[in-house]
């Protein structure tokens, strides 16, 4: 999978930049506060997903400016396509091949990225939130009807949620509890049971890749931590201890007016050497720990689906030092690669590839 042009028009500061990017190594270099990260966060968008910056599709619009659009020329399935984006304040439009989509969402699995920025440190150090988050855009990827079966999970907790805030313990609301607790056991069951799924490829790729980082001196591993209820591990009997476990805890959720079990409340841990890195790691530990899952990610998708993602590094290779930048230059060769960073001299080192200076919105060719 290669971007073969990148068109990008009142995109944050962005004002209206096209380019044909190399097939390999692409360095968009320049100081703070210029646009590097803005057109990393503009391919990202071309997944399907929200930015990994802003859950708020208005701040990517300019100020006094109606909207944006966005458009990626890029070759996959051994054919050109093409994505565009038409957003303002209240409604976006997408495109696929010329084609009005539903929605950004319809076109997940379309075309494949991976995006690594400082903020992915919390996939380590942050809470559970961050790390379903990964889970879920992973998966998601490599089977868009996930996407749509944690939808359904979603909107089914949000009703249970509203049924406890009002509930008046009548019969009928018992009823209704029944109902919903169904619903949540089945989806949040095969939910559960593919993140673990997922989590069991990503560990077998990830601790290979952190052995190639630490020179084979660590052990890394992952534990995926169903909380509240016993774990299990084969679908059925997720959905079964999930049942269980809502039935258990229906009083307490009653009174306290919220959902305490399923996926929703998952988490997952990464190990090294035996203990929990977010509490034991040193930072450069944990900044190669992250970067093993980011990278084991971008190779699952090549191995499940014969496409190699988009990688994308944000602002990162400046936090690694020489021997771990040389690694994943190594590691992404035969990919097409896009880096953000200030520094020109990273440029230098390139063999091969293109560099963009931006300054000001702009591409200084």
């Amino acid at each position: 999978m290669k971007i073969t042009r990148l068109n990008l028009s009142d995109f944050r500061n962005l004002q209206d930049v096209e380019f044909i990017p190399d097939e390999g190594i692409n360095v968009i270099y320049g100081e703070n506060g210029q646009g590097k990260t803005n057109i990393i966060e503009a391919i990202w968008l071309f997944t399907g997903f929200k930015s990994f910056r802003t859950r708020k599709n208005s701040e990517m619009i300019p100020y006094e400016k109606e909207k944006y659009e966005i458009e990626m020329d890029y070759f996959s399935e051994n054919r050109e396509q093409n994505i565009k984006f038409i957003s303002d304040i209240s409604k976006q439009e997408t495109y696929k091949n010329g084609i009005k989509m539903v929605s950004p969402r319809s076109i997940i699995g379309e075309f494949f990225s991976v995006v690594f920025s400082p903020a992915h440190l919390n996939l380590i150090k942050g809470g559970p939130d961050e790390k379903r988050r990964f889970l879920d855009i992973a998966i998601s990827q490599l089977k868009p009807s996930y996407a749509r079966m944690l939808s359904d999970y979603v909107r089914s907790l949000k009703q249970r949620n509203a049924l406890l805030k009002n509930f008046n313990d009548t019969s009928y609301e018992y009823d209704m509890l029944d109902c919903w607790d169904e619903t949540i056991s089945t989806l949040g069951g095969k939910i559960t049971a593919e993140r673990i799924k997922y989590t069991d490829a990503l560990t077998e790729s990830a601790i290979e890749i952190y052995d190639g980082i630490s020179n084979g001196r660590e052990i890394l591993n992952i534990k995926y931590n169903q909380v509240g209820r016993e774990d299990k591990f084969e679908e059925k009997d997720i959905i079964f201890s999930l049942s269980d476990a809502l039935k258990k805890s229906r009083e307490n959720d009653i009174k306290n007016k919220f959902t305490s079990k399923g996926p929703h409340r998952d988490d997952f841990d990464v190990i090294l050497n035996s203990k929990n890195i977010k509490n034991f790691g040193s930072q450069g530990q944990q900044r190669s720990a992250a970067l093993s899952l980011k990278l084991a990610e971008a190779s699952l998708i090549k191995k499940i689906n014969d496409e190699q993602p988009v990688a994308l590094l944000d602002d990162v290779m400046s936090e690694l030092d020489t021997s771990r930048q040389d690694y994943i230059l190594n590691k992404l060769k035969d990919w097409q690669v896009f880096i953000s960073c200030c520094e020109p001299t990273q440029v230098l080192r390139m063999q091969s590839g293109k560099s963009f200076h931006v300054e000001n919105g702009k591409i200084i060719f």
